[in-house]
């Protein structure tokens, strides 16, 4: 059995059944407890499969670990979600009482701007952004490496003005887009304006 239809195998089985052990996988595919082990390390290592957890064994013997599929990798429907609420809302929609809202109870306004682009970053990245910052000769830039927006924000450009208006809350300064991954950019780029 190729190793790459070993793990399809292992992954197949894990999408049926969501959590299995390593000797339950081994059975349901009549392979070696020793492959699926191999395997599962493989897959636990490229973040294919997560250890959910460890149970006690019914019958005498160490506890077992539980593997399951990470939750990201099922997908959901909130791209689906997001296209529908904003078209509803329509116009009703206000982009920087989002922006707040996103920001939540974050006051670094007051920090040295070193400080306050390390705490926006912090901020920014838990929320799928993989932010940055860098120097420039004209001030301070925001780098967005991805748009967690990507899947609807072509029919919702507003979206981008929304990312804008969310620095200018975190920051206290003006946050001025000079490119964006929407417009075939690799990044989305924020000039920090005083």
């Amino acid at each position: 059995m190729a190793v790459t239809t070993a793990r399809h195998k292992i992954v197949a089985y894990m999408m049926k059944y969501r959590t299995s052990s390593a000797r339950e996988i081994s059975r349901g595919l009549k392979m070696s407890a020793a492959t699926v082990r191999h395997h599962l390390r493989v897959l636990l290592s490229d973040g294919r499969l997560e250890s959910a957890s460890v149970r006690a064994r019914s019958s005498r013997g160490r506890p077992e670990k539980v593997y399951s599929i990470p939750l990201a990798a099922l997908g959901d429907n909130l791209s689906a979600l997001s296209e529908a609420l904003l078209a509803e809302a329509g116009r009703t929609v206000r982009i920087e009482s989002l922006a707040k809202r996103l920001a939540g109870e974050s006051d670094f306004k007051s920090q040295p701007v070193a400080k306050r682009l390390n705490l926006v970053v912090e901020k920014l990245n838990p929320m799928k952004y993989h932010a940055r910052w860098e120097a420039g000769s004209d001030g301070p830039r925001v780098i967005f490496g991805h748009c967690p927006y990507a899947a609807i924000v072509a029919k919702r450009p507003e979206l981008c003005r929304m990312d804008s208006a969310l620095l200018q809350e975190l920051m206290g300064a003006l946050a001025e887009q000079l490119a964006t991954i929407r417009e075939g950019g690799s990044s989305c780029v924020f000039a920090m304006r005083r």
